[in-house]
């Protein structure tokens, strides 16, 4: 396994014209479909431990157990925390996370712009990346006029500028559902890290249920399958960002 420089491969993808796979891990299996996936693509991946997975199991246990399948792996991967809050993000950095995305999205810009400064300021003293937030993502049953969610540009300027961010997420954020063509259109546009999670999560699912159709099955054999599935998604995403082939390790 190699952890290697978050910014280093942003750097990198901003040169080649191509983007970073940014996936969730919710359990053992899903964790180990991500490394797999990494290693069948030869691409780098930053490996997420987001919002679901932290009050399931904690952000300690979580981090021991993405790095435990990392280090049996000869991927790049970057641990990541995904969409923390104040809290999560100061224990992160104590715990070693390479990177962070602290979420202040929900807060006025005034208090969103000061708690993200401070936060860059903690992270980088230690050497942590920090991906911050501007914007907003509806509720799934909401109805959505979209123009009143994407990010206004001349805020973000500003934001960057105020805050020293590394990276910034903006509207709108996910990456599952999003045909190529539009991925290659946020690319050239100067989108370079790409979150997916619905999609992979599908797959995942629909591996499980798949075999429990067939009748009283062993979970573990679920699980399996779930994981081969999630591998194979994972891989074309990382096809469709232009990663894949793209790992300094593994080529």
């Amino acid at each position: 396994m190699t952890w290697v420089d978050p910014l280093s491969l942003i750097r990198a993808a901003q040169q080649g014209g191509y983007a970073i796979g940014s996936f969730n891990m919710h359990n053992l299996e899903t964790t180990q479909a991500l490394v797999i996936a990494a290693e069948k693509a030869h691409s780098p991946v930053f490996l997420q431990v987001g919002r679901a997975i932290v009050p399931h199991m904690g952000l300690r246990d979580a981090a021991e157990l993405t790095r435990r399948v990392a280090d049996a792996s000869t991927a790049e991967l970057v641990l990541h925390l995904d969409h923390g809050p104040w809290d999560e993000c100061l224990e992160a950095i104590k715990l070693g996370f390479a990177s962070i995305m602290y979420d202040g999205a929900h807060l006025p810009l005034e208090e969103n712009i000061a708690t993200t400064r401070r936060i860059v300021e903690i992270a980088h003293a230690f050497g942590v990346a920090v991906e911050a937030e501007l914007g907003k993502i509806p509720d799934a049953e909401e109805e959505v006029d979209w123009t009143s969610y994407y990010t206004d540009v001349a805020e973000a300027e500003r934001f960057v500028r105020e805050t020293g961010v590394d990276t910034l997420a903006i509207s709108v954020h996910g990456a599952s559902g999003i045909p190529d063509d539009e991925v290659r259109a946020a690319i050239a546009a100067g989108v370079h890290k790409f979150n997916a999670d619905t999609d992979l999560r599908f797959a995942f699912r629909a591996g499980i249920e798949a075999v429990w159709s067939e009748g009283d099955r062993q979970l573990e054999t679920a699980v399996a399958e779930g994981r081969d599935r999630m591998v194979a998604v994972a891989v074309a995403k990382l096809e469709s960002y232009g990663c894949a082939g793209r790992s300094a390790v593994l080529t």
